[in-house]
C-alpha cells in the first residue's frame, strides 16, 4: 500500500536531519496518466503510467544539494539523505540560499476553492478512444484533407505535497483532460499540416471532438499553395495561438534570475513603459479551473495577484527567495520547482488586457501584411531584445487574406515591438496565459 505523500515528505525530512542536514525541504508527487492514439478509426497506441517521485533539498550552512528518486522505500530515502548531505558538504557556499522564514510562509489557504481537481471519475480507455476517433473522423470528413497524422486523447491526475523543516507543510491536487488532432491536406511535396486541441481541468469543459477535428482540417487547408512573402517592412499579426510567445519574452526578461545575472533587455526598465499605456499584464494564481493556479509556491510562500505591468509601466520582477535576496527585494511568491531541481522564479497565470477590436478588425485595418500562425527556430538576444524567427502564416492584401505564406523570417526588437502592440479581443480565458492576437505595426520580413 502506498504511503500518504505527507508521510513521505516527513520521512525525507527526518532522514535529512539524521544524516546531518541543518535544514531541508522535500516534495512528493504521485501521478497517473493515460493516453490513447487513434489512426484510421482504430486504436494505434494506448499508454498508462503511475508513479511517485520524491525530491529532497538539504542545507549545510549556506551549502545546498538536491537529490530525487522514484523509489519510496525506507532504504532509498535514507540513502538519498546521506547522498544529499555529502554533496552539500562539497558544494560551494551560496550566501543567498536558505529556506523561508516562518513569518513568510503561506497560511490558511483554500486549495479546493481553486477547483483544480475534477470530481468526475477517470475516463475509461474506451471513452478516450471514442473521443480521439470522433476527432479524426471530423477532420477526414472535410474535403481536401488527405489524412490525419494524429488524433489523441488523454487524462492525468496528480497529487503534490511539499514540506520543510521551517514548519511548512501543504499539498493540493490537479487533473487534466486533453484532446488534439493534427490534419494533413494536399499531396506529395504540396502537403501541409496544422492542428487544434484543447486541455481542461474539468472534463465537462472540454471542447467538442468534432469541432476540434474540423478546425484542424480547416487550418491545414488554409496552408496549401503557400508562397514566400516579399521582403520589406510590413505589419505582422501574431495569431492568438502563438501571441503568448511574445508576452513570454517579456516574462523571461523580468524573471529575477535573468535580472540578477544582468542578462535581460529590461534590466534597467523598472518603472518605465514597456507596453502601450492602456495595457496591463496581471498575474493571478488564484483563478478557478486554470492549470497555473496554486495556493502556495515551491518554497511555501503564499501566491498572490500582482501587476507585472500596469498601464504600460513595468512594476516588478518575478522573484523566488534566492533571487529576491540577491536583489535586496521581497520575494513575490513565484518559486517553481520539481522533485529533481531546486526552486527558480516562474510565473503562474498571466493575462494581458484585451483590446476592443476583433481579429477580423485588425486584419482589415492592417492593409498589407502577414498573419503569423506558426513559428520555427529563434535567434533572440536576451541582452538587447533583438528578435528573429522563422515564420509561416497567411498573407493579407487590402485588408483581406489572399494566400498562405511559408519560408520567411520576421525580425525586430522586442522592446520596440512590445511597446507598439495592438491587442485583439480573442483571448481564450481558460488558458494560463490569456493573450489575444497581437498586431505589431512594423516588422522586417525576409522572403522572396
Amino acid at each position: 500500500m502506498s504511503q500518504p505523500l505527507d508521510a513521505l515528505t516527513g520521512s525525507l525530512l527526518l532522514a535529512a536531519e539524521k544524516a546531518g542536514a541543518d535544514a531541508a525541504d522535500a516534495k512528493a508527487v504521485r501521478a497517473t496518466s493515460v493516453s490513447v492514439d487513434v489512426r484510421g478509426g482504430t486504436l494505434e497506441q494506448a499508454e498508462r503510467s503511475e508513479g511517485t517521485d520524491i525530491g529532497l533539498r538539504v542545507f549545510i550552512g549556506r551549502r545546498t544539494a538536491t537529490v530525487s528518486a522514484s523509489d519510496t522505500s525506507e532504504r532509498t530515502i535514507a540513502e538519498m539523505a546521506e547522498r544529499a548531505v555529502a554533496m552539500a558538504r562539497e558544494a560551494p557556499e551560496d550566501p543567498y540560499a536558505g529556506l523561508a522564514e516562518p513569518e513568510q510562509l503561506a497560511r490558511n489557504w483554500d486549495a479546493e476553492a481553486l477547483e483544480l481537481v475534477d470530481p468526475a471519475a477517470e475516463p475509461s480507455p474506451e471513452d478516450l478512444q471514442n473521443d480521439a476517433a470522433a476527432t479524426e473522423a471530423a477532420a477526414l470528413a472535410v474535403k481536401g484533407v488527405s489524412q490525419v497524422q494524429s488524433a489523441s486523447a488523454g487524462y492525468s491526475a496528480q497529487q503534490i505535497f511539499f514540506a520543510a523543516t521551517n514548519g511548512f507543510g501543504g499539498g493540493f491536487g490537479r487533473t487534466n483532460r486533453g484532446l488534439s488532432c493534427v490534419a494533413i491536406a494536399g499531396s506529395g511535396t504540396g502537403m501541409e499540416r496544422d492542428y487544434d486541441g484543447d486541455n481542461r481541468i474539468f472534463q465537462s469543459d472540454l471542447r467538442d471532438a468534432g469541432e476540434i477535428g474540423r478546425t484542424a482540417a480547416e487550418r491545414a487547408l488554409a496552408r496549401l499553395n503557400a508562397r514566400k512573402p516579399p521582403t520589406g517592412t510590413y505589419p505582422v499579426l501574431f495569431d492568438e495561438r502563438i501571441a503568448s510567445s511574445l508576452i513570454g519574452h517579456l516574462l523571461g526578461a523580468v524573471n529575477g534570475n535573468a535580472i540578477a545575472r544582468g542578462a535581460s533587455f529590461l534590466r534597467h526598465a523598472l518603472g518605465e513603459s514597456v507596453l502601450p499605456d492602456h495595457l496591463s499584464l496581471i498575474e493571478d494564481p488564484h483563478r478557478k479551473r486554470v492549470g497555473g493556479s496554486r495556493p502556495f509556491d515551491g518554497e511555501g510562500l503564499p501566491t498572490q495577484r500582482r501587476a507585472i505591468v500596469e498601464n504600460g509601466v513595468l512594476k516588478g520582477w518575478t522573484l523566488d527567495l534566492a533571487n529576491a535576496r540577491k536583489l535586496g527585494m521581497a520575494p513575490t511568491g513565484n518559486a517553481g520547482r520539481g522533485t529533481s531541481s531546486g526552486p527558480s522564479p516562474t510565473t503562474f497565470n498571466v493575462a494581458l488586457t484585451q483590446g476592443d477590436a476583433s481579429r477580423e478588425d485588425l486584419i482589415r485595418d492592417m492593409g498589407t501584411g502577414l498573419i503569423v500562425t506558426s513559428m520555427i527556430g529563434s535567434t533572440i538576444n536576451p541582452n538587447t531584445g533583438d528578435y528573429s524567427r522563422g515564420a509561416s502564416g497567411l498573407w493579407v492584401e487590402n485588408g483581406e487574406i489572399t494566400h498562405a505564406i511559408n519560408e520567411c523570417t520576421i525580425a525586430g526588437n522586442l522592446r520596440e515591438m512590445l511597446r507598439a502592440i495592438v491587442p485583439a479581443n480573442d483571448a481564450r480565458p481558460h488558458l494560463s496565459r490569456v493573450v489575444p492576437s497581437l498586431l505589431v505595426p512594423g516588422m522586417t520580413l525576409a522572403g522572396a
